[in-house]
Formats: structure tokens, C-alpha cells, sequence
């Protein structure tokens, strides 16, 4: 055989195991559960996959499952492209953005350029906004894909259940019989299941935490002020906040770190200057709990608890106190009960309405009265509607003036109370069950709607709320423990959290049929 032909021979056969082993990283499954942002860094740069696989295997996930959770509204079109064009840019510079090529999904009341923004409702199904709103241009510039967008409760209306009249209702991914809670509940169902790596959620009084705490995630609610709502279809704008829903501390996180920042169009940001650190993941230290001091809010978590829960909510305390945290029980705020009362303020015809004519410019839908002709599927919705339209204030005493919560005298009243309190007992956060009962049976989930945490402190104090897995029932139903913390104390809230995670693994991915 002559050197020629041996050469021929080599090339050929160097040929056909470099197609060979093409080919068998292309056919290689990508198991996409639990994986984190660090997770899919790692394997961009060590070239196991790249962003336009990993959202093609995502992609093909929410195609053969989210029949059966009726999570997701629209899937992004441009989503593979915009992956290739990440792994170019990858390719071409070997930098990755903080995001880079990481898919999103992102709740159906915030504003995505060429996606349908409906918040659930008939009246903006056709509203596609020209351009993204603030937070997803931040998260979009960091290299996150939005992969697609999540079903909620029509107008951010529910806490209970997450039923719109543009996708339907959302199922919990963990027993399909139960809610996964609203408003944010289909983003909290995807993001359970592993459609997406990231998850956004708006929170009015429980739409971030409580849907997170059904479906074994994490959930910051974050200090008021701390991350902008411009170009979100609001709720009660004076409580609204938007954050990360995600399986992991680290991952909310960094979401966080990017999305925080002062925003022109959202005077309220102009509070969190000089509160931001430019880099949120150097709280993450699983050590965080050892030598802290975390009060136990009984008036809460003693309101009548589902007995699992309550043997959840013990045995976490005994894990932190186990990571070497002192807990200090039975804390208590003075004149808690009086203070909680009437905070409430309904403005949804004022921001809604601003929101109608700042973005939609609809001529023909400019006010609460043209989204009620437009009308509902749900029941539930359009009675909240025709409640908000008939009321535009506090409910309780009108004559107290609706202002945030740097100015309303309510507001400031309740949250010094908490915060004098964790001072004379120098705390670090206070701890209580962010429900004190299950997820409710989707076909009763008005009469069994108890034990909601959420809605009675963080949203009126402006105090950031965090919320993380802490087990399960005997029906393979999730329970949240909820931190809350000072004003802008979202550094030790995130150690403390991601400490407390990292001792005890609670989460686990659902078994989804």
C-alpha cells in the first residue's frame, strides 16, 4: 500500500470520527432539570452545548408538557435565532454577558418587544408593545433569551389561582389537581417544571412569593424602590413590585443584580440610590446563618396552620437553629394586630388607566368602563373589575391619603414598628410560613383560600420578603419559609436565604405526566 493511498485512508477515517462525534454531541440529550445559570456557563465553555441547543431542548420540553400545566402563553419565534447570534458573539469574543444565552420567561404584564403583553385580559390581546420595558431591556443587554411568556390571573387579580381569559387556567406542576396560586402562577409552574431557567413575577401583596411557595421555588420580593415597574400593566402600582422566580438562590441573584437600578420613568427608584451594591452574589456564603439572629413571628405563623405546615415551619426552625443561627421565638411587633389594619389602597382605575394611555393609546380603550364592555371569561375577574371601578381608595377610611410607602403615614407607622422591634432584639430577619395552609384543589380554591402570609407586611412596609423551599406535604405539595428584612437589606436576605438552602436541599423537580 503505497504512502498516497495509507494518507487517503487516514483523512478519510479522521473525516468520519470528527462527523461521527459531530454528530453524537448533536444527538446528545440535554438533561435541562434543575439546571442553573452557572450549570449552563460551565458547559457554554467547555463546549458540551450551546444557547441555540439549550433552547431548542427547552423549547421541546414546554411542547410535550405544558399541556398539562397550561403555564405558557406565546413562545418567542425569535428565540433560536437570537441563541445563535449569542453563540456567534461567544464564538467571535469567548466573553459571556452576566445572562448570556440563559432563556427567561417572562409574566404576561410586563411590556416585550413583539410579544403579546395581554396581563390575561381580552381588552389588550391584541396590544404588542414596540418596545421592551426597562427591566427586560437590562436583562436582554445582559444576554438572557425570552423564551416565552407565562399565564397569570387576568389583571393580577387572584392571589388563589392563576385563571386568564386569553390561556386559561395553570395547573400545579407538582399535583395537577391543585392551584399553583396567583397572580404569578404561570410563571411559577414553568420555572418549577424546567421550561425556563429563569422566571420573572410581579407582586402586588403574594404574586411572587405565594406562587413561588406552591411550587417549591425561590422568590424575592424586593425592597420598594429597588427595581423599576415602568411599562408593567399594574395592579396597585403603590404596591407593585417586579423580581426573580427561580429554583435557586444563586440564580435569583443574579437576576436580581441585574434587574435593580434607578429608573427615570419610575420615580420611586430614585429611593435606592447609593442602596445598590454592584455585586449582590458576594452575599451568597452558606455560612451566612452561623452567629445570625432570626425572630420567629408567631402572630403569623400560629394563625390557624395547616398541621403539616406547622410541622413544616418547626422543623425548619430547628434547622436553622442547626446552622447556627439563634432563633429568637415568639417575637412581637407592638400594636401588630391595629397596624396591619387598613392599608389597603385600590388604585387600579388611576395606574391602570395611566398605563392604557402611556403605552396601549387605544382610542377606544382609555378607561376601566372600555375594558368592562370588552368583558371577561372569568367570573372572578370581572367582578374585581366592576369592584375596582366602583372604588378608588383606601378601603377602610378614605379621609387618610393613598401614598407610597416613603410618605404614607400608615405605611411609615407599621414598618418603624417592625424595625424597631428587630433593632432592640438585634435581628437579622424575621421568619414565618409564607402559607400557613397547602395549595388549594383548583376546583375549590375560593373556599379553601387560607393562611396567605404574604399580603399583611412586605407590601405596605416596602420591607423585602424573600421566600424559599422548606418541604412538602403528604400530597407532594410545596411549602415556602418567607425572611423579612430591614429596607434594602437584600444582602442579608440573600445569605441568609441561600445558607439556609444550601443546609437543607429541599428542592426537587415535579413529576410531571
Amino acid at each position: 500500500m503505497n504512502f498516497k493511498f495509507n494518507c487517503c485512508l487516514l483523512l478519510i477515517s479522521i473525516i468520519f470520527l470528527g462527523c461521527s462525534n459531530e454528530k453524537s454531541i448533536k444527538e446528545k440529550e440535554i438533561n435541562i432539570e434543575e439546571l442553573t445559570i452557572s450549570d449552563i456557563h460551565k458547559s457554554y465553555q467547555d463546549k458540551t452545548f450551546n444557547s441555540e441547543q439549550l433552547v431548542s431542548t427547552y423549547l421541546e420540553r414546554i411542547e410535550n408538557f405544558d399541556s398539562t400545566l397550561n403555564a405558557i402563553t406565546v413562545v418567542n419565534p425569535q428565540a433560536l435565532k437570537i441563541a445563535k447570534e449569542l453563540d456567534e458573539e461567544y464564538q467571535r469574543t469567548g466573553i459571556l454577558r452576566p445572562l448570556h444565552g440563559i432563556p427567561l420567561i417572562v409574566k404576561d404584564n410586563i411590556n416585550t418587544e413583539g410579544l403579546p403583553t395581554t396581563a390575561g385580559s381580552l381588552a389588550l390581546q391584541n396590544y404588542i408593545p414596540e418596545e421592551d420595558a426597562f427591566i427586560i431591556k437590562k436583562l436582554v443587554e445582559a444576554g438572557a433569551i425570552i423564551i416565552a411568556k407565562s399565564n397569570m390571573a387576568e389583571w393580577a387579580f387572584s392571589p388563589l389561582h392563576s385563571e386568564s381569559s386569553t390561556a386559561g387556567t395553570t395547573r400545579n406542576p407538582y399535583n395537577t389537581n391543585y392551584v399553583p396560586a396567583g397572580s404569578s402562577g404561570g410563571t411559577g409552574a414553568s420555572i418549577a417544571a424546567n421550561f425556563g431557567t429563569i422566571g420573572l413575577g410581579t407582586d402586588t401583596g403574594n404574586s411572587i412569593r405565594g406562587p413561588s411557595s406552591h411550587n417549591a421555588l425561590v422568590g424575592f420580593r424586593t425592597s420598594l424602590g429597588l427595581v423599576s415597574r415602568s411599562a408593567i400593566v399594574p395592579l396597585y402600582l403603590r404596591n407593585d413590585v417586579v423580581g426573580p422566580m427561580c429554583r435557586s438562590v444563586e440564580d435569583a441573584t443574579k437576576v436580581l443584580e441585574v434587574i435593580a437600578g434607578i429608573d427615570p420613568k419610575d420615580p420611586l427608584t430614585t429611593y435606592s440610590e447609593g442602596k445598590t451594591p454592584t455585586d449582590y452574589t458576594q452575599f451568597l456564603k452558606k455560612d451566612a446563618l452561623k452567629g445570625s439572629r432570626i425572630g420567629v413571628l408567631r402572630a403569623l405563623s400560629d394563625d390557624n396552620p395547616h398541621p403539616e405546615i406547622n410541622q413544616l415551619f418547626n422543623n425548619a426552625l430547628v434547622q436553622l437553629d442547626s446552622l447556627g443561627a439563634s432563633v429568637i421565638d415568639s417575637v412581637i411587633v407592638p400594636d401588630f394586630q391595629n397596624l396591619r389594619q387598613n392599608q389597603w389602597c385600590a388604585t387600579f382605575r388611576t395606574d391602570v388607566e395611566t398605563f392604557l394611555s402611556d403605552y396601549v393609546k387605544n382610542d377606544s380603550l382609555k378607561t376601566i368602563e372600555d375594558i368592562i364592555k370588552v368583558g371577561s371569561k372569568s367570573d372572578f375577574a370581572r367582578e374585581r373589575l366592576i369592584r375596582n371601578a366602583a372604588h378608588n381608595g383606601r378601603w377602610e377610611d378614605s379621609d387618610i391619603p393613598c401614598l407610597d410607602t416613603y410618605t404614607d403615614i400608615r405605611r411609615v407607622a407599621f414598618r418603624e414598628a417592625i424595625e424597631n422591634m428587630m433593632d432592640s432584639l438585634q435581628l437579622d430577619a424575621i421568619v414565618y410560613p409564607s402559607w400557613n395552609n397547602p395549595p388549594a384543589p383548583i376546583d375549590q380554591f375560593q373556599e379553601e383560600y387560607n393562611g396567605d402570609n404574604s399580603q399583611i407586611i412586605s407590601p405596605h412596609t416596602g420591607q423585602p420578603a424573600f421566600t424559599v423551599p422548606m418541604g412538602y406535604t403528604s400530597k407532594n405539595l410545596p411549602a415556602g419559609l418567607q425572611f423579612l428584612g430591614r429596607m434594602y437589606d437584600e444582602p442579608v436576605l440573600i445569605g441568609l436565604t441561600y445558607s439556609y438552602e444550601q443546609g437543607t436541599k429541599h428542592r426537587k423537580s415535579p413529576e410531571i405526566k
